[in-house]
């Protein structure tokens, strides 16, 4: 029996995904900013001077993964990196000037992107769409 792409699950959340990402990253491309390292922005705008490992378990992304977003997040003069000075295998990862006056566009961005992508549903139904959602989350953590 043929699944139909609408009633698939991996379908309609990939394709949630793409389009959400493609979103992102028209709003966030004019301030310098990449989808991908949006993620890592958030956390360091919530708690700046964390480790890359911090980084990959608050995010939930392997090491050369977010070893590749950092880099170009130095590149792109978002972050700075602190060696640790009773480690030097790690280093401390920090807002730049530039990222740090971004925040409240790059938030403001998002903040549209998200709205764009629930307008249209009820309070009572983003409470429940975002209810499962966390479910679905839970059922497939390891």
């Amino acid at each position: 029996m043929a699944i139909r792409r609408l009633d698939s699950l991996g379908y309609q959340l990939g394709l949630i995904n793409r389009l959400y990402d493609k979103q992102l990253q028209d709003a966030l491309a004019p301030l310098g900013v990449a989808p991908g390292q949006f993620p890592a922005l958030v956390m360091l705008y919530q708690k700046d001077g964390l480790t890359q490992a911090d980084l990959c378990r608050r995010i939930g992304v392997e090491q050369p993964t977010m070893a590749n977003t950092l880099s170009r997040m130095e590149r792109d003069g978002l972050i700075r990196r602190d060696a640790d000075a009773g480690d030097k295998r790690r280093s401390f990862i920090y807002l730049t000037a530039k990222a740090k006056a971004a925040q409240d566009a790059v938030m403001n961005e998002a903040r549209k992107v998200a709205g764009q992508t629930v307008s249209g549903l009820s309070a009572a139904e983003q409470d429940t769409l975002f209810a499962l959602l966390g479910r679905l989350t839970d059922n497939l953590k390891p």
